[in-house]
């Protein structure tokens, strides 16, 4: 259980938090036309007739927005609803041509779903927790306005209109910032995983209507206000944690909180009323009579659900189970597809060079991707999508350093190397001169001239001053250059003073 509250003058408050996720469907054309969704195009390139509302243009449903709104269900083990409708939802904007958006409110694609996010101690999350989700529904996306581009006027870019979003409800089950930036996040990555919605929130394609209520706990529910488009996790939380201080203040102030729609400030951190919040009446819903019911039949519902990749959760699993990757291990490679999938070609590829199966290399390839490459690469401004070094070339440091060629250490200064000239690790150690020496005749002359120089210390060592073992391995290494084999370098180093 979240332990979570916010400490008011009349003592402790428990928030309730529900999020409404809207994520841009990944498709070529939008939900009901033919017109482009490419990101970046100039203001109204990419608005069809449909789009602006002229006259006598007919909605026709994209398939491909249909199925990835299903695979999204399952992916969620959600119900499907094989008979599905679209209403109209009716409001004056002036981003919004048709005067209504086409939604779904009585009868959504997909139903009651579940979302687990795990246990995070230092987050505040004691234990994994299985937040509902009660529906996702396919609506049309309306347009933008653009208020900074003229003092008086504000400019309309319709270029979004009609693009197919999936709104995606959850309970409202989560109780604390935390959870809700764990949820934001897990659901984040099964869209990514899927394939169904690219997940940039700070492009715009996912973003978050924030519904945040107080009360002591063991009440029930009160009052909720909604924080809408709200992109990115951090500001999230910052909104749960605004709001529901807010709330607290104005209760124990003796005021009532009223159910409006807010707008999340990022620079101050806080929200401000926008306008109060509407009920479904207030939009007039009805059946769109231009657009016939959704009916899935079982084939297709079976297509989508075979089209699903393996899944974050079972993928950790898999790690844990088959490869003996630690639960942290797992946990950070399978967060985000692009990282699984370099590290799932560093496997295949590390162990096919040391003539090894993947499981017997998959420590060494996970320990190293995580200790050592991330930490490379965020040093040089990169990620992984845009890495100077492949996974083939990774794959053959790690077999230099499997085979005893190279060193641990040595394999760090080669690495920056890759980075700097894309060069591959062989070549970097053949023209540097970088291989380790295992030749015991070079390591014990160096040894014999170390401990030579260092007689006090050798007498502080035999007469129980262990740890200076330690030194005696510097020592030794930095006479040799880093390139003694270290095994070979305790081995001598434990005869000589044995």
């Amino acid at each position: 259980m979240s332990t979570y509250r916010i400490h008011g003058a009349t003592g402790e408050w428990e928030v309730v938090i529900g999020l409404e996720v809207h994520a841009q469907v990944t498709s070529k054309a939008k939900l009901f036309s033919g017109a482009s969704t490419e990101f970046g195009a100039e203001p109204n390139a990419q608005v069809s007739l449909v789009d602006a509302a002229m006259p006598g243009m007919l909605p026709v449903p994209n398939r491909e927005c249909i199925r990835q709104a299903v695979r999204t269900g399952l992916a969620i083990e959600a119900q499907i609803n094989k008979w599905s409708r679209f209403d109209r939802k009716n409001y004056f904007y002036a981003d919004l041509p048709q005067g209504y958006q086409i939604s779904q409110l009585y009868h959504p694609l997909v139903g009651e779903g579940a979302l687990t996010i795990e246990a995070d101690e230092k987050a505040g999350i004691p234990e994994d927790k299985t937040i509902g989700i009660e529906r996702i529904h396919v609506e049309q996306d309306a347009g933008k306005l653009m208020h900074d581009q003229h003092p008086t006027m504000s400019y309309v870019d319709l270029n979004r209109s009609g693009v197919a979003l999936m709104e995606i409800v959850s309970r409202p089950d989560m109780r604390s910032p935390a959870e809700a930036g764990a949820y934001v996040r897990k659901l984040r990555s099964i869209l990514r995983y899927v394939g169904s919605c690219d997940g940039n929130m700070e492009e715009g394609s996912m973003r978050a209507d924030v519904n945040v209520s107080v009360r002591k706990p063991g009440d029930e529910f009160g009052t909720r206000t909604e924080t809408k488009n709200v992109n990115s996790v951090r500001f999230v939380m910052a909104t749960i944690e605004h709001e529901a201080r807010r709330q607290v203040e104005v209760l124990e102030d003796g005021g009532t909180i009223v159910q409006e729609t807010r707008l999340f400030d990022p620079g101050t951190g806080t929200t401000r009323s926008m306008r109060s919040k509407e009920d479904a009446h207030d939009y007039r819903y009805f059946p769109d009579p231009d657009l016939l019911p959704l009916e899935l039949d079982d084939a297709f519902v079976a297509e989508c659900r075979a089209s699903l990749p393996e899944l974050p959760d079972a993928k950790r699993r898999r790690y844990i189970e088959a490869l003996g990757l630690s639960d942290y291990n797992a946990a950070v490679l399978t967060a985000e597809v692009e990282t699984a999938r370099w590290f799932e070609a560093l496997l295949s590829e590390t162990a096919a060079a040391q003539g090894k199966s993947e499981a017997e290399v998959a420590k060494q390839a996970a320990n190293w991707l995580i200790s050592e490459f991330f930490g490379a690469l965020n040093k040089g401004g990169h990620s992984l999508a845009d890495s100077p070094v492949s996974h083939e070339q990774a794959a053959e440091l790690l077999a230099l350093i499997g085979k005893g060629t190279i060193s641990g250490s040595i394999a760090k200064q080669v690495l920056e190397r890759m980075l700097e000239t894309g060069d591959s690790a062989g070549a970097i150690v053949e023209r540097e001169g970088l291989k380790q020496e295992s030749d015991s005749g070079a390591i014990e002359a160096a040894i014999d001239k170390v401990l030579a120089d260092n007689a006090d210390k050798v007498a502080d060592y035999k007469a129980g001053k262990e740890a200076l073992f330690g030194f005696f391995v510097g020592q030794t290494m930095k006479a040799m250059q880093g390139k003694a084999n270290p095994q070979v370098v305790n081995e001598l180093l434990k005869q000589k003073l044995g």
